[in-house]
């Protein structure tokens, strides 16, 4: 399972998650990757259940990269705890998703194996997905 070495604080404020991602959703690494639609928290669990199912499917064959880090440490009181006597202890770590992030990337595998691979680790995250291929951002193409 993902999550941070050490950490400064060992307890978060959840945030909110509005507006558009506005870094990590470029393409970078590979040739395909799998866009985020909606804001959402990812566990390391679903993260590492998704990386799973695509490293199957792909039978060991080419390359994936995890963009996303779960370095957010998500609390949680006892079950049948008054209220009161103090915040919780940190639980399990999620990585904040924005709309447009690139959650995960992938390359030396054909186009049609990428996009199967991508929707069976997409029904292992919480929100909509887009397919995403570097072709479609008009990046640098493959003049070798």
């Amino acid at each position: 399972m993902l999550m941070p070495k050490r950490v400064k604080f060992r307890r978060h404020h959840r945030g909110r998650m509005k507006g558009l991602s506005n870094r990590g959703n470029e393409i970078l690494y590979g040739d395909y990757g799998l866009q985020a639609v909606e804001p959402s928290w990812i566990t390391s669990r679903q993260i590492e259940a998704a990386r799973i199912a695509m490293t199957r499917y792909i039978k060991r064959g080419g390359k994936v990269w995890i963009r996303i880090f779960p370095d957010k440490p998500v609390t949680a009181k006892p079950a049948e705890t008054r209220m009161g006597s103090g915040k919780g202890s940190p639980e399990y770590w999620v990585a904040v998703v924005k709309p447009g992030r690139i959650m995960f990337e992938l390359a030396g595998v054909p186009e049609d194996v990428a996009k199967e691979a991508m929707r069976l680790a997409s029904h292992k995250l919480p929100i909509k997905t887009k397919f995403v291929s570097r072709q479609a951002w008009g990046g640098e193409a493959d003049e070798s």
